[in-house]
C-alpha cells in the first residue's frame, strides 16, 4: 500500500514507518475495516486527546489524521513495515518539542493490537520547520529534560548502541549544523542517550521501502550520522531521541524537514516496548 499524500501538508507532516518482523494475532480478522492500522490509530489518538476534532471550537487536539497502513506480509513471522502519517494541527510554543513520543506511543499501541512486532529499524519524518525559533539553548529543551526523568534508574542491561542518520534531503544545512549539534547534545545532562560521535561520510542507514519524496525534500543526499548509547530500545525512548534531535537541529539552523533513520549497531532487535 502506498502512502497517501493527498491531504498532507509538506510543512507539517509527521510520519513514522516501523520496520521489522511481524506476526499477526491469530484471532484477528485482517479484513475488518474497523481494525486496520488507520482506524485503530484514529481511535487510540482520539482517546488520548491527541487527534484534532474538526467539529470542535479551535479544532482541539495536536494532529490531524492523514493515513496509515501495513505492507503485505508473507510467512510467520514476516519482515515488513507498518506506517502512520499525520499533519500537525496545533501551533507549537517556543521550547515545546515535536510530539514524537505521543505519536509513537499511539503507533506502538496500534501495533500491539495488530500482532507481535520485532522492531528492527525506524523511519521518522520530522517537520523541524514547525519548531518556533529559540533564542537560547536554555529555551530549547525544558519540556524534554523534564520528560527525560522517566528514564532515570533504568535497567542498565537494556542499554543499546544506536546509529541515527539525520537526512536533510536536498537541503545542505545538516552538514553545517552537525558539529555544533554533537557538542551541544553532549553538553546536555539527561538520562536517555550518551552521544559518542558523528560522521558526514559514513554510509547512510537504508531501510526499504523508502519514504516517498513527495512528503519531504528527498531523496537522500545531505546527511549526518550520529552514534550513541540509548537507555533502551523502545518506541518511548526513540520518540524522546527524535524530539531531542529535532530541537537540536532547529536550534542549529536547520529549518526544513529532516528524515531520521534509526537502527541498532550491535545487538539483535528486541520487541517493541
Amino acid at each position: 500500500m502506498d502512502v497517501d499524500t493527498r491531504h498532507s501538508r509538506a510543512d507539517s507532516t509527521l510520519f513514522a514507518a516501523l520496520h521489522g518482523a511481524f506476526t499477526g494475532h491469530p484471532w484477528r480478522d485482517p479484513g475488518a475495516a474497523e481494525a486496520d492500522a488507520y482506524s485503530l490509530f484514529v481511535a487510540r489518538s482520539a482517546a488520548l486527546g491527541w487527534l484534532a476534532d474538526p467539529a470542535a471550537p479551535g479544532g482541539g487536539g495536536v494532529w490531524g489524521m492523514n493515513d496509515a497502513g501495513q505492507d503485505p506480509h508473507a510467512g510467520t513471522p514476516s519482515i515488513g513495515r507498518i506506517w502512520f502519517q499525520v499533519a500537525l494541527h496545533a501551533a507549537l510554543a517556543p521550547g515545546q518539542p515535536l510530539p514524537v513520543q505521543a505519536f509513537l506511543a499511539c503507533a506502538g499501541d496500534v501495533v500491539a493490537r495488530l500482532g507481535t512486532f520485532q522492531l528492527q529499524g525506524l523511519h521518522l519524518l520530522l517537520p523541524v520547520e514547525c519548531l518556533p525559533p529559540t533564542p537560547t539553548s536554555r529555551d530549547a529543551l525544558p519540556p524534554l529534560l523534564v520528560d527525560a526523568g522517566w528514564f532515570a534508574d533504568n535497567d542498565p542491561h537494556r542499554r543499546t548502541r544506536v546509529r541515527v542518520t539525520v537526512d536533510g534531503g536536498q537541503h545542505p544545512s545538516i552538514h553545517t549544523a552537525a558539529p555544533g549539534m554533537l557538542s551541544w547534545m553532549q553538553a546536555v545532562r539527561q538520562a536517555v542517550i550518551t552521544w559518542d560521535s558523528y560522521s558526514l561520510t559514513d554510509a547512510a542507514v537504508v531501510l526499504q521501502p523508502a519514504v516517498p519524496n513527495a512528503l519531504w525534500p528527498g531523496p537522500l543526499h545531505y546527511y549526518a550520522t550520529f552514534y550513541g548509547m540509548l537507555v533502551e530500545w523502545s518506541l518511548d525512548a526513540l520518540g524522546w531521541l527524535a524530539a531531542f534531535l529535532a530541537s537540536a537541529s532547529a536550534y542549529h539552523g536547520v529549518s526544513s524537514p529532516v528524515m531520521l533513520t534509526i537502527s541498532r549497531t550491535a545487538e539483535a532487535s528486541g520487541p517493541v516496548a
